[in-house]
């Protein structure tokens, strides 16, 4: 039971969804803005993204990204058609090919560096280096919270 004026736990679950989803189209709508420019789309963006320290599978991507395997793939063969991203032979798996930006697909991401550093020098002026941290701090360990109920016992 909640003392008046408190919110109880389904409340905050609301809250904290609709907020996070407000706050993912928000994300999503900036980094189209962003990567238009360099001729990406934020998807795209992020399946390079994912990828420009080392090659991984289709199935890594997803599982990083928090999305389906097939909405990666997708992403991943138009990449490659386009010419920014190349598969590679997987030694772990031979069918699960590793998926690699190419010189075109790194020329791309770098070409938002710099309305990406601006955004993030932004945010970190509105609201302070040390909030910026929490709040980051605190939707990890949401995540993290999730991940640890969601999971099959």
């Amino acid at each position: 039971m909640t003392e008046a004026g408190e919110r109880s736990a389904a409340e905050l679950l609301s809250s904290t969804a609709l907020t996070v989803f407000r706050l993912n189209g928000q994300v999503l709508e900036v980094a189209e803005r962003m990567a238009r420019p360099a001729g990406l789309t934020a998807a795209w963006w992020q399946v390079l993204g994912a990828v420009l320290h080392e090659p991984l599978p289709v199935a890594g991507i997803a599982r990083t990204m928090g999305i389906t395997r097939q909405s990666v793939q997708r992403i991943a063969d138009r990449l490659v058609r386009d010419g920014l991203a190349e598969y590679h032979p997987n030694p772990a798996h031979s069918r699960a090919k590793l998926l690699a930006p190419t010189e075109a697909g790194r020329t791309a991401v770098r070409r938002i560096a710099p309305a990406h550093q601006l955004l993030a020098t932004r945010l970190a002026e509105e609201l302070g280096a040390e909030e910026f941290r929490r709040v980051l701090e605190a939707l990890e360990e949401l995540s993290a919270a999730l991940d640890r109920i969601d999971s099959p016992a």
